[in-house]
C-alpha cells in the first residue's frame, strides 16, 4: 500500500479488503483494525522510537504542492493583483522578513487567499524551514494546527507513522523556523497565544475576517487591514477580468457596483463573469443569420439583446450566473448546497452527477466566482449558498446527501484508497455524514473511521466516531455502537483523557457483553487496564510525601531517628498559648518523666485527626488555667459570742423575712434538724449562735436606737434585733464552761466554716471576747456569732421565749435560736 507518512506494518498483507495499520502514538502502539476494532498496548521495554527527520527542499516542495487545491482540467486562471495589493504585498514581505508576525484582516471576498499566494512566492528563502501553508478553517483549538505544522516540517520514520504526544510535540515545534501562512483563521485570544508561544521561531501571516476573535495584547501582532478597491482600481480589475475595455455604460455600472459592494474583489470577479456571459449571448447576432443553432448550444433560436445586469443582480449574482452555466455545473451546485457548501474533489463528480464530463464543471464555476479555494479543496464562495437555496437549489438536499454518503462509504472502504486521500476529502465526508440517513451514516462512519485514524487526522476521526455512535443508537445497531464507543475510548486514552476513556470503554464492554462478543470484550478490558495503570501512575505522581514538621512548643522535642513502628498512636497536641489547629504527633513509649518525653511531629497528608487532647495531657501539659477547686466542707464549730451588729435596717429585715424563712426551713431539714435543741420557755438566760450571714453590698445592719443588740422589752413580739428562731434554721448551743478559744476549734454539727476563716475577736469596744455564762444563769448573755471571711456578724439574743426570725439580705443559711428559762 502506498503511504506518504510511513509504511504499513510488515504483518499486514499486501492486498485484501482489511487494511490493518500499526502506528506509534506517544507511549503506545496502536493497531488500527477495521474489522474488530483498534488494539492498544504500551511500547515494549527497550524499544526506541526513531527520531523524525526534517524534510529537505524537495520534500518541502512536494508538501507545499499537496497543501494547495487540486489543479483543475483546462487552462488555469491567471491571478493578478492590483497596484494597491502590490503595496500591501511588499509591506507584508518586509515584516515577515524581519521575523514579525502579522494578522491580515479583511472581509470574505477581499482577496486574502490571493495575497497569501503572492507573499508565499516572495518568502520562499526567508526561513530555514521554508514556507508552510496551513488552513485554519474549522479549527478552534491550536492542537491540530501544531500537529499539522509538525507533519509539514518533519517526516515520519520509515517503519511506521508517528503521532507524538503533547510533550514531544511541543519540543519539536519549538525548533521549527519557518514562515507560516495560516488562512481562514477562526481562533483568537488565549488559543492563539498558545499557538504563538509554542512556536517562538516562526513568523506567522494570519488571515482572518473582522468577526474573528481578536488576539490578546500579549501576542504583539502587527495589524494589517485589507479594504476594498477604489473606483479606478475596480474598473481596471473589471477590464482585466473581461479581457477588453469597458464602455461608458459599463464603467458607470461598475462605479455603482463598487458603491454597493464596498469594493470587494469577489464581486468584481462575479461581475466580470456576468459581462463575459452577456458578450457570449449578444455575440450570437453577429454570425450568419441563416445558420441553425447547434443541437448542443444552449441558446434560443431568436436571440435577443441582453442588457446589463441590474444593480441588485450585480450585488447578488449567484442566481443569474447559475442560470447561464452548463447543466453539469448546476448539478454540481446542487450537490454543494446539499453538503453545506463543501465541494467534493472533481474526481468524484462524474459518479455523483452521472456525467463523465462533470469534472470540467469545477473550472467553470471557479471562473464565475461561485467557488473559492479553502485549504486543499474548494467550496462555495461567501453568500453563494444562501442565494442558491433561495431559488430552490437546496430542495433535493436529502437525496443528494444520501447519494454522497453511499458513494463515500464505498470509496473510503476500498483497498486501493490510501488514508491520506481520505483525509484530504475529510470535510466532504463529514458533510455527507451529517446529512445522510442513519443507515447510510452508520455505514459511512464504519468505513471512514479507520482511514482517518491511520492518516493521523484525529480530529476528523473523533467527529466521525461521535456521529457514527449517534446514528447507530438511532438505528438500533448495538454491535456498531459498541465499536464506536471502543474507538472513542482508545482515542481518549492516546490523548491522555483518562476519565473520558474509562467512560467510553466501560460502555463498549457493557454492549459487547450483551452481544456475547468475547474477543471484543477482551480487547476492551485490556484497554481499560491501561487506563487504570495510567490513573494509578498519575495519582502516585501527585501524592504528597510524608513530611516531618519541627517540634511545636517546649513540651514537644525532636526525637532521635527511630523506626516508625516504635512510635505510639498519632494524636494532636497544641502548644500552650498558641491558637490554630492542633498538630498531630506520634508519641514514643514513656521512658522517663512525661515532661521530658521525646516525640516526633508528623504532618500527614490528611489533617482530619481529632483536635482535643485535654484528657491525654491534662496533668503534664495543661491546656489553660483551671479555676481553684471548691473547698471541702469543714466540720461545724461552736459559735463564739460576739456583739451583734447595730446597723441592720428594719425595712430590709421585713422585706426578706419570707424568703429567709423558706430557705431556712429547707436548710434545717437538709443539714440536720435532729440536732436542734430547745429549752423550755422561761426567764432564764439564752445562748444563740448563727451561721454566716452574708449581707448584700452596701447593706447596713442596725439594732435599736439605743445601740443594744437585744430587745429591751421581753414581751416585744417584733424583736427587731433578735436572732432567728427555730423557723430560720438549726439551733446549736455552746457547751457549758467552754472558753471562746475552745469554741473556735470545737467541731459542732450544723455549722460550717469556710477556708481561712478567723475567729471573731468579739464585739466589745475593748476588743476582748465576751464570757459565755452557763446555761442556767439568770442573766442574759450577749449573743455570739460565728462568721466566714466574707460574712458580716449579725445576731442577737432576746430574753423572750418566743422565737422571732431575723432578716438577712443575702445569706440563705443564717440560723438563730432564743431560749429563756
Amino acid at each position: 500500500m502506498d503511504r506518504t507518512q510511513g509504511q504499513v506494518d510488515p504483518a499486514e498483507p499486501s492486498s485484501g479488503p482489511a487494511r490493518v495499520v500499526t502506528l506509534t502514538a506517544g507511549d503506545f502502539t496502536l493497531t488500527v483494525n477495521p474489522v474488530d476494532g483498534s488494539e492498544i498496548e504500551p511500547l515494549r521495554p527497550g524499544a526506541e522510537r526513531a527520531r523524525p527527520r526534517r524534510r529537505d527542499a524537495a520534500g518541502r516542495a512536494a508538501r507545499d504542492t499537496a497543501a494547495r487545491p487540486p489543479v483543475l482540467p483546462g487552462a488555469p486562471a491567471s491571478a493578478r493583483l492590483t497596484p494597491a495589493r502590490e503595496e500591501e504585498r511588499a509591506r507584508l514581505v518586509r515584516l515577515l522578513s524581519h521575523g514579525r508576525s502579522v494578522r491580515l484582516t479583511g472581509p470574505s471576498g477581499s482577496g486574502r487567499s490571493g495575497l497569501l499566494d503572492a507573499v508565499a512566492a516572495d518568502c520562499a528563502g526567508v526561513a530555514p524551514d521554508g514556507v508552510v501553508r496551513l488552513s485554519g478553517y474549522g479549527q478552534q483549538q491550536p492542537g491540530e494546527l501544531l500537529h499539522a505544522l509538525y507533519a509539514a516540517v518533519y517526516e515520519a520514520p520509515d517503519e511506521r507513522p508517528l503521532r507524538p504526544d503533547r510533550e514531544e510535540l511541543l519540543a519539536r515545534v519549538r525548533e521549527i523556523g519557518a514562515v507560516v501562512l495560516l488562512d481562514d483563521l477562526e481562533m483568537g485570544g488565549a488559543a492563539l497565544d498558545e499557538l504563538l508561544r509554542a512556536t517562538p521561531e516562526c513568523a506567522y501571516l494570519l488571515a482572518a475576517t473582522p468577526d474573528t476573535k481578536a488576539p490578546s495584547d500579549a501576542s504583539h501582532l502587527e495589524e494589517v487591514f485589507l479594504g476594498g478597491l477604489g473606483r479606478a482600481e475596480s474598473v481596471e480589475f473589471l477590464e482585466a477580468g473581461v479581457g477588453r475595455a469597458l464602455t461608458e455604460e459599463e464603467t458607470a455600472w461598475a462605479g455603482d457596483l463598487r458603491f454597493a459592494s464596498e469594493g470587494l474583489p469577489l464581486r468584481f470577479v462575479q461581475a466580470a463573469a456576468l459581462l463575459r456571459q452577456r458578450d457570449a449571448l449578444n455575440g450570437t447576432r453577429g454570425g450568419d443569420e441563416d445558420e441553425e443553432p447547434g443541437v448542443f448550444e444552449e441558446r434560443p433560436r431568436d436571440a435577443a439583446f441582453v442588457p446589463l445586469p441590474t444593480l441588485a443582480e450585480g450585488a447578488a449574482p449567484a442566481e443569474l450566473l447559475a442560470s447561464r452555466v452548463s447543466e453539469s455545473a448546476r448539478a454540481v451546485l446542487r450537490i454543494a448546497c446539499a453538503l453545506g457548501g463543501e465541494l467534493p474533489h472533481h474526481a468524484h463528480l462524474p459518479a455523483l452527477v452521472g456525467d463523465t464530463h462533470a469534472d470540467a464543471a469545477v473550472a467553470e464555476l471557479l471562473g464565475c466566482g461561485l467557488l473559492t479555494p479553502v485549504g486543499t479543496r474548494y467550496r462555495l464562495a461567501s453568500g453563494v449558498a444562501r442565494q442558491l437555496e433561495e431559488v430552490g437549489y437546496g430542495d433535493p438536499a436529502a437525496e443528494e446527501a444520501r447519494t454522497a454518503a453511499r458513494h463515500y462509504a464505498w470509496w473510503t472502504g476500498h483497498a486501493s484508497v490510501t488514508p491520506e486521500r481520505v483525509a484530504a476529502e475529510a470535510d466532504a465526508v463529514l458533510a455527507a455524514l451529517a446529512g445522510a440517513d442513519v443507515v447510510a451514516a452508520v455505514l459511512l462512519a464504519r468505513t471512514a473511521a479507520p482511514a482517518f485514524a491511520a492518516s493521523l487526522h484525529w480530529e476528523a476521526w473523533e467527529r466521525v466516531l461521535r456521529s457514527g455512535a449517534e446514528a447507530a443508537r438511532k438505528a438500533g445497531e448495538v454491535a456498531e455502537q459498541a465499536y464506536f464507543h471502543h474507538e472513542l475510548g482508545v482515542l481518549a486514552l492516546c490523548e491522555g483523557r483518562l476519565e473520558r476513556a474509562r467512560a467510553e470503554l466501560e460502555a463498549s464492554i457493557g454492549l459487547k457483553g450483551a452481544l456475547a462478543d468475547k474477543r471484543g470484550t477482551v480487547a476492551g478490558r485490556r484497554a481499560l487496564a491501561l487506563v487504570s495503570d495510567r490513573e494509578a501512575a498519575g495519582a502516585a505522581a501527585v501524592s504528597p510525601p510524608l513530611r516531618l514538621a519541627p517540634p511545636v512548643g517546649g513540651a514537644v522535642a525532636a526525637a532521635a531517628p527511630s523506626p516508625v513502628a516504635a512510635l505510639g498512636p498519632a494524636v494532636p497536641v497544641a502548644a500552650p498559648g498558641l491558637t490554630g489547629p492542633t498538630v498531630p504527633v506520634a508519641l514514643a513509649a514513656p521512658a522517663g518523666p512525661r515532661a521530658s518525653e521525646a516525640v516526633t511531629a508528623v504532618v500527614p497528608a490528611r489533617r482530619d485527626a481529632p483536635a482535643n487532647l485535654a484528657e491525654v495531657f491534662a496533668e503534664p501539659f495543661p491546656m489553660s488555667l483551671k479555676p481553684s477547686p471548691a473547698p471541702a466542707l469543714a466540720p461545724p464549730v461552736a459559735a463564739r459570742p460576739v456583739a451583734g451588729s447595730r446597723k441592720r435596717t428594719v425595712l430590709l429585715a421585713a422585706a426578706g423575712a419570707l424568703t429567709v424563712a423558706a430557705l431556712g426551713t429547707v436548710v434545717a431539714l437538709a443539714v440536720g434538724s435532729g440536732d436542734e435543741e430547745t429549752t423550755p420557755a422561761g426567764p432564764g438566760p439564752k445562748v444563740s449562735s448563727t451561721t454566716p450571714d452574708v449581707p448584700a453590698a452596701g447593706t447596713d445592719t442596725a439594732g435599736e436606737p439605743g445601740g443594744n443588740d437585744s430587745a429591751g422589752d421581753p414581751a416585744d413580739p417584733a424583736g427587731a434585733g433578735a436572732g432567728s428562731g427555730a423557723d430560720a434554721g438549726a439551733v446549736t448551743e455552746a457547751e457549758p464552761g467552754a472558753t471562746p478559744g475552745e469554741e473556735a476549734d470545737a467541731p459542732t454539727p450544723g455549722v460550717s466554716r469556710g477556708a481561712g476563716a478567723k475567729p471573731s475577736g468579739g464585739g466589745t469596744p475593748s476588743g476582748k471576747p465576751p464570757v459565755v455564762p452557763p446555761k442556767t444563769s439568770p442573766v442574759a448573755s450577749p449573743p455570739t456569732t460565728s462568721t466566714s471571711p466574707t460574712s458580716s456578724p449579725s445576731a442577737s439574743a432576746t430574753p423572750t421565749a418566743t422565737p422571732t426570725p431575723t432578716t438577712s439580705a443575702s445569706a440563705p443559711t443564717a440560723t438563730g435560736t432564743g431560749t429563756g428559762t
